[in-house]
């Protein structure tokens, strides 16, 4: 009797216990082996996302534009890249995906998406202003990307336009190389690929970015509108998790690097998720500010729209503040309280 009872017992807890492990919702999330994917790495290394009863699902991207099109059908939950001129058509062709949090921005001292020059074009005296950057090779990962968008408002200081240069757009580990074997000038660049190339001696740091374009909203975490739509409940699950990674994020940085108390274990997933795995790099790179209360800049978004209407990049009758959806991270924030950096 005794042994019968002890049997149901244990058949019961098993099946309490597979009942638990089938209560975590799958989700698919786009990367880009970037740095920028960081804070999905440590909403997973934190179980930030298991608490959330939430099974993260990381499928690979060469792009954040490549994500457009499987998150507009529903096919992947969630992404994140450079909201590009390509955002806004996709939605004037009813292809809906909403931005609904930051996921690498420019604040000052965060820089992390910089103009480097060939280093034999500064030594030789053939670079030394802006102006001096008319009819040369310039490298972007985007073409009518936010990436254009900081190099029209660098050659702007200059008294340059965007017709004045020649634009190549390729992958950014691809730009470094170029930039090695001379097949460009110079190029817009994030980390950790800026601080390689430098490392390298094969280029020079000309001007940050956080100097060329504050705060500017580089790269944007998207929900599906299917995602956000029918599972509304995971939806803010996913945005509790995600804003709870930011704020362990946020509290690596200090002083323009990742050198705040939690920057070790941030290293540790950069260097185990990204294809770069020297961590003398991460330790002096410039890294991406990301809002510690998730949510996107919104006045930042709609000012490179209109730099993409203006070029004839987008349409103007589309409405850039209708792409973004903020109630997430808001009601994340509601729910955690006020940010108190680590100390």
């Amino acid at each position: 009797m005794r042994r019968a009872l002890l049997a149901t017992l244990i058949g019961i807890g098993a099946a309490g216990m597979s009942l638990a492990a089938e209560a975590a919702d799958r989700v698919s999330i786009g990367i880009i082996n970037s740095s920028s994917d960081v804070v999905f790495y440590i909403a997973q290394k934190k179980g930030y996302f298991s608490e959330e009863k939430i099974e993260p699902e990381f499928i690979a991207f060469t792009s954040g534009t490549q994500m457009i099109a499987p998150l507009g059908t529903g096919e992947l939950d969630v992404g994140g890249g450079g909201p590009n001129a390509g955002l806004y058509n996709a939605a004037e062709r009813k292809i809906n995906v909403k931005i609904v949090a930051d996921k690498g921005s420019m604040p000052k001292g965060y820089g992390y998406f910089s103009f480097i020059v060939r280093k034999d074009l500064i030594t030789s005296g053939k670079v030394k202003t802006i102006p001096d950057l008319k009819g040369l090779k310039i490298g972007d990962t985007s073409k009518a990307g936010s990436g254009d968008v900081t190099l029209i408002e660098l050659l702007k200081k200059g008294g340059l336009t965007f017709a004045d240069v020649d634009p190549y757009y390729m992958g950014a580990p691809q730009l470094a190389v170029a930039l090695q074997n001379g097949a460009l000038d110079a190029t817009l660049i994030q980390e950790p690929n800026l601080s390689f190339a430098v490392s390298q001696g094969s280029a020079e740091l000309f001007a940050r970015g956080d100097d060329i374009y504050p705060n500017q909203q580089l790269a944007v975490t998207y929900y599906s509108e299917k995602f956000a739509a029918t599972k509304g409940d995971l939806a803010q699950r996913f945005m509790n998790a995600y804003v709870r990674a930011a704020r362990f994020y946020n509290d690596a940085l200090k002083d323009g690097r990742l050198a705040g108390p939690n920057a070790e274990e941030v290293i540790d997933l950069l260097v185990e998720n990204t294809s770069l795995k020297d961590r003398k790099v991460y330790e002096t790179m410039i890294p991406q500010g990301i809002n510690p209360d998730g949510c996107a800049n919104t006045a930042g978004l709609r000012r490179d729209f209109e730099v993409y209407a203006s070029m004839g990049w987008s349409d103007k009758k589309t409405d850039p503040d209708s792409l973004v959806v903020d109630t997430y991270c808001k009601a994340a924030v509601a729910k955690l309280g006020p940010y108190v950096p680590r100390k």
